[in-house]
């Protein structure tokens, strides 16, 4: 208990002075700073080599401390009440006295907001009076990263602290649903769609390739590996490593599994640390079977597809 409250003490420090740091979240690690502060917000665009039209997520502890940078209707409301903290993230509309910096949302009047349900982010949140912006924890367009050493081989010493949670439990990045007029989703995530349309009794657009950005997960390259990737693979070239997602009787070498037993759960929980592992075995290419596309599959496929744009 002593170490995760000098781990917390450490992180806080670090944030109020403005610097950058990695922290854990039930997705995947994000960048973290201080999203009243410009200069914060600027460090996490410059250490991720992200366009500054990409806007960013801004983490809160819980919906009273929204309430000084958003406005909230309805349909927020029930899906907090159900979802949050959990994978889901909400664009609402930003209030003309919020301090959140004008970097964090590309001067947009809306944001992008969450509730992170790691037990030691959420702690790290408690601490602050600012919300944390906090997108991926990784170079933009790459594989973003599910545990400690991810993060240390993408920034190495350049990320002054990463506060340590063990690997990611869900492993793909929120379900980003638009809520500024009638419900859009603008990713697919980590929590399935339909539960969604449950809670707001009705059916929802999927509109994840907007021209205009108002949200991240809209660029048509994405979570690559950086090499070659396809999907609905049948068969393996010889050159290519071959991801499976079911186990198989095997008559060559080259093979990995995301799971033996087609268990999308469990896929996406291991996707990008597979394909990371690939990359670093010294594979140039990259083959996929067909992935079911139903529940977290779809999110699979769809950060799978944006990879392939290699």
């Amino acid at each position: 208990m002593k170490s995760i409250q000098s781990n917390i003490k450490k992180a806080k420090q670090y944030l109020d002075k403005n610097q950058c740091i990695a922290v854990p979240t039930e997705t995947v690690y994000g960048l973290a700073g201080n999203a009243y502060s410009d200069i914060s917000v600027k460090k996490i665009f410059n250490l991720k080599k992200r366009p500054m039209s990409n806007p960013l997520i801004v983490h809160y502890y819980d919906i009273n401390q929204l309430k000084e940078d958003c406005h909230i209707g309805n349909d927020f409301t029930k899906l907090y009440n159900k979802f949050s903290p959990g994978p889901i993230t909400f664009v609402l509309k930003l209030k003309k006295n919020s301090k959140i910096s004008k970097f964090v949302t590309n001067k947009h009047n809306s944001l992008a907001v969450r509730f992170p349900k790691h037990a030691l982010f959420r702690k790290l949140l408690k601490q602050l009076d600012y919300p944390l912006a906090a997108p991926s924890a990784n170079i933009s367009t790459g594989l973003s990263s599910v545990q400690a050493s991810d993060v240390n081989e993408e920034f190495g010493s350049k990320v002054k602290y990463i506060l340590n949670g063990g690997k990611c439990q869900i492993g793909v990045e929120s379900t980003i649903i638009n809520l500024l007029s009638k419900p859009v989703i603008l990713r697919y995530g980590g929590l399935d769609i339909s539960k969604i349309e449950k809670i707001v009794k009705k059916k929802i657009l999927i509109r994840n390739n907007l021209k205009k950005k108002i949200a991240p997960g809209q660029l048509p390259l994405h979570y690559s590996p950086g090499i070659p990737l396809r999907m609905n693979a049948k068969e393996r070239n010889k050159e290519e490593a071959f991801v499976l997602i079911k186990k198989r009787k095997i008559t060559f070498k080259n093979y990995y599994y995301l799971s033996k037993k087609n268990d999308l759960k469990q896929a996406a929980k291991n996707l990008y640390s597979l394909l990371r592992r690939i990359k670093k075995d010294g594979y140039k290419m990259i083959a996929v079977e067909k992935i079911l596309n139903k529940g977290i599959g779809k999110t699979i496929n769809d950060r799978l597809r944006r990879a392939s744009k290699y």
